[in-house]
């Protein structure tokens, strides 16, 4: 069995215990404190599907805090196992639980990385295509983008597997910089238009036309 069917076969089993759930809820087995949790719980389940697929569901920032949420929760269980002074059958039910929901905190902190391929749009996508090629032949590259009221430059590199970029914003005499390293380049070219609404495309012209001169 390789990673992705073990993933398959994890996604299969979270999803019945939640279908488990719900029918027991319907059935009238549950408090308010299980709708939470079940809720929480499917939220997990449909972050785990995502992961295991490869596709973005949601939005990439409330898979950490849900992780975050989740290893709270085994925290807690540890420590109502060490000090609660439960029934042995509890106590199994109770640490079956928390490695369970571990392992969806591991895997939910990973799907929460916004700088991934499976968070890009076609058009990050094809942005990231064209910045990767224009930094094999030349780095680092400059842009900028001026209009009645702001500036916004920026300077992109590559350095080994990794892309770094330095942004400048000016607006109103106030100077604004900062700076990030990315692994995936179409999160590189999210990055750049989102804070400068400068694109890939933008990059491409103004050095091709450096180069041309």
């Amino acid at each position: 069995m390789n990673m992705h069917t073990a993933y398959l076969s994890l996604g299969a089993f979270y999803s019945l215990l939640i279908a488990i759930g719900a029918l027991a809820l319907l059935m009238g087995g549950g408090s308010a404190v299980s709708i939470v949790q079940l809720g929480i719980g499917a939220l997990a389940v449909v972050g785990l599907w995502g992961y295991t697929l490869g596709r973005g569901f949601m939005n990439p920032r409330i898979w950490r805090p849900l992780a975050a949420i989740l290893a709270v929760a085994v925290v807690l269980q540890v420590v109502m196992v060490l000090t609660a002074g439960l029934s042995k059958t509890d106590i199994t039910w109770m640490l079956i639980s928390a490695v369970f929901s571990a392992l969806l905190v591991v895997i939910l902190f990973h799907y929460g990385n916004r700088d991934q391929a499976l968070w890009a749009s076609e058009e990050d996508v094809e942005g990231g295509k064209t910045l990767e090629a224009l930094l094999k032949r030349q780095s680092p590259l400059s842009a900028e983008n001026v209009n009645d009221k702001r500036k916004a430059s920026v300077t992109v590199g590559r350095e080994g597997n990794h892309y770094s970029v330095r942004v400048r914003r000016e607006h109103g005499g106030e100077i604004e910089q900062f700076e990030e390293r990315f692994s995936h380049p179409a999160t590189l070219a999210f990055f750049i238009e989102k804070y400068t609404c400068i694109t890939a495309d933008d990059i491409a012209k103004q050095n091709t036309a450096v180069g041309g001169d």
